[in-house]
């Protein structure tokens, strides 16, 4: 098991999860909105950590990116979870859900196939993936020492400080912005537009 970063324990016992804008407060068993930032032992598990949903080669362009790169092919890989729960997404069979029993790839391997597999370098999409940031984070690094870009798709859904830890190791970004109005954030996606 992989202990999360970004938390803290309250008074009450209760684990608060200081990854996204949600704050979510867990009980000891119990899981974040995002459902794999678990309380175990007193302390937050990143239970999808390695935890692959979805693998394969893109082009760039899918992600998409027009400008960077354009004509590549990037390994995209997705985990399972999100801290939203847009009532439209496209991928709500992974990102509305979670697998425990799924496949576990160890950061090195995912940087060993994409270098194996001739891509520019690995894209976290298809579910949210800063909820795994402990993951991305490890990847990211170890992609950079191996001459790959990092991209990363997402909901931007997530606070500052670990925001900072971890962009310097992303090359380009597509951030989704669901709406430009707070009603509708927290009517169709579950949460808040200021973030």
């Amino acid at each position: 098991m992989q202990t999360a970063s970004y938390w803290h324990r309250e008074s009450d016992g209760r684990i608060v999860c200081d990854l996204c804008p949600h704050a979510c407060r867990i009980a000891e068993g119990g899981h974040g909105l995002c459902r794999v930032r678990e309380a175990r032992g007193g302390q937050l598990i990143a239970a999808g950590y390695g935890r692959v949903s979805s693998l394969q080669m893109d082009p760039i362009e899918k992600k998409p990116l027009y400008h960077f790169h354009p004509g590549r092919e990037i390994l995209s890989v997705g985990g399972w979870g999100c801290n939203l729960r847009c009532v439209f997404c496209q991928n709500w069979s992974i990102s509305q859900r979670t697998v425990r029993d799924s496949a576990c790839l160890p950061p090195a391997e995912l940087v060993r196939q994409a270098r194996d597999m001739g891509s520019v370098g690995i894209a976290y999409t298809y579910n949210e993936p800063l909820i795994g940031i402990e993951y991305v984070l490890d990847c990211a690094k170890l992609a950079r020492e191996a001459g790959l870009v990092n991209v990363l798709v997402t909901n931007g859904y997530i606070q500052p400080a670990p925001a900072a830890d971890l962009l310097p190791f992303i090359d380009a970004a597509n951030v989704d912005l669901k709406s430009m109005g707070d009603a509708f954030y927290r009517k169709h996606c579950g949460g808040s537009l200021a973030p």
